[in-house]
């Protein structure tokens, strides 16, 4: 009884659809992971220039940022 049990068990094929499942999930969330690592350093790049222009920026002086520098006079 017991080694047709055994056999039976070989034969059924139901879990191998779920081993699938398991392994395409932990591909696509190693991708992901892959992804953010490349971009997050770019990201902080970005985010320090953001916070650069808006540190510099006056908006009581120039509120939209369309002052064009006045030319300097040629002698």
């Amino acid at each position: 009884m017991n080694l047709e049990l055994i056999k039976a068990f070989g034969r059924d094929e139901s879990g191998a659809v779920t081993v699938d499942w398991v392994v395409l999930t932990a591909a696509l969330v190693g991708l992901g992971l892959a992804v953010i690592s490349v971009i997050s350093g770019g990201m902080e790049t970005l985010s320090g220039e953001i916070s650069t222009s808006l540190t510099d920026m006056d908006p009581l002086e120039d509120p939209f940022g369309t002052a064009t520098p006045t030319p300097t006079p040629t002698p």
